[in-house]
C-alpha cells in the first residue's frame, strides 16, 4: 500500500498536466514522509492528447497510473475511477491546474487527524486568494454554497475547492457508492462522509484562479442544483447507502 495517492481528474489538460505532475513530484521528493506515493490521472475522454502528454511524464520515484475514459463522463465519474483505483493510506484529490499549490497538503494534514476528511477552502480566509476568479463566478459559487449549507452541509462554506484529503479506505468506500458524475460530486462525497460519522474539517488554503477553466458557469450551475436536489430527495426518502462499520464514528 502506498502512503499517499494523488488523484487528478483531467479533461483536455495536455498543456497544464506535465508541469503540475512535475511540481507534485518535486514536493513529494522533498517530503519523504509522504512516500511511497502514487499519482493517478484519470483522462476523462480528452480530445487534445492528454493521455500522450501524461505518458511522456516520468515522475522520479513515484508510480504513475493513467486511467482513460473513452468518452467524457464528468468530473465526478473521473474522481470515482481514480479513488477506486487508489491504494494509498490517504487520498489527495487535486485539480489539474493546481490552483491550490501542492505545499498546501501540509496545511490539510496538520489540521485534523488522518481519520477526518480535510477540505481546502477559499471562503474561510479570502486573504489567501492570490488571484480572484471573475465576479460573476464568485457570486454564483457563493450562492451555490448557500444552498448547499441549507440542504446538505451546514457549516461548510466551500465545498467546491479542488483540494481535499481523504482517509484512503473511506475514500474508496465513498467512491463505491457515489452516483454523481458532474461537478456536484464533492457535495455527495462530503454529505455521505458526514452521514457515516466521519468529521469533515474545512481548512483555509492558498488558492489562485487559473484561466481556461473547464467550468461553464450557467450550464454546470444548473446541473449542480439538479444533482443537489436529487441528493436531498434521496436522503429524505432514506435511499442513501449505509457506510461500512469502519466508516461510522457515532
Amino acid at each position: 500500500m502506498a502512503r499517499l495517492s494523488v488523484v487528478i481528474p483531467a479533461f483536455n489538460e495536455a498543456e497544464r498536466l506535465p508541469p503540475t505532475l512535475a511540481e507534485i513530484t518535486r514536493y513529494l521528493a522533498a517530503h519523504p514522509s509522504w512516500l511511497p506515493a502514487e499519482l493517478i490521472v484519470v483522462d476523462d475522454g480528452s480530445r487534445d492528447g492528454t493521455a500522450n502528454a501524461i505518458a511522456a511524464t516520468l515522475p522520479d520515484g513515484l508510480s504513475l497510473h493513467v486511467i482513460r475514459h473513452q468518452r467524457n463522463r464528468g468530473k465526478g465519474a473521473a474522481v470515482r475511477s481514480g479513488f477506486l483505483a487508489s491504494r494509498g493510506a490517504e487520498i489527495l484529490l487535486c485539480d489539474a491546474d493546481l490552483a491550490s499549490p501542492i505545499d498546501q497538503l501540509a496545511v490539510l494534514a496538520a489540521s485534523a487527524p488522518a481519520t477526518a476528511v480535510r477540505i481546502g477552502s477559499r471562503a474561510l480566509d479570502r486573504s489567501l486568494i492570490a488571484v480572484r476568479q471573475p465576479g460573476y463566478r464568485d457570486f454564483m459559487g457563493r450562492a451555490f454554497n448557500l444552498v448547499v449549507r441549507a440542504l446538505a452541509l451546514p457549516g461548510i462554506h466551500d465545498t467546491q475547492c479542488g483540494f481535499k484529503l481523504f482517509p484512503g479506505d473511506l475514500g474508496r468506500a465513498l467512491a463505491a457508492v457515489q452516483r454523481t458524475d458532474g461537478f456536484a460530486f464533492d457535495v455527495e462525497l462530503l454529505f455521505l462522509a458526514r452521514r457515516w460519522g466521519t468529521p469533515v474539517v474545512e481548512v483555509p488554503v492558498r488558492w489562485c484562479h487559473v484561466e481556461a477553466s473547464r467550468v461553464r458557469p450557467l450550464k454546470h450551475s444548473a446541473e449542480m442544483l439538479r444533482d443537489l436536489t436529487w441528493l436531498r430527495l434521496r436522503a429524505v426518502a432514506g435511499r442513501l447507502p449505509r457506510g461500512p462499520e469502519s466508516g461510522r464514528r457515532g
